[in-house]
């Protein structure tokens, strides 16, 4: 029994293939009329972290 499961672990999907492409992204925002700060999460594709972070 353990063969079958360790194949069915082995097998790879397009969703996880897909899903290494992708990473959590946290960026500090500064509130202008009190000065404190929020954090704005994100879960971003790889390729547009530098989007999600040059953005207001």
């Amino acid at each position: 029994m353990a063969k079958a499961a360790k194949t069915a672990i082995k097998k790879e999907g397009k969703g996880g293939a897909d899903a290494k492409n992708f990473t959590k992204v946290v960026k500090t925002v500064r509130s202008p009329k009190t000065g404190a700060y929020s954090f704005k999460e994100a879960i971003v594709h790889k390729d547009k972290i530098n989007e999600f972070l040059s953005s207001k």
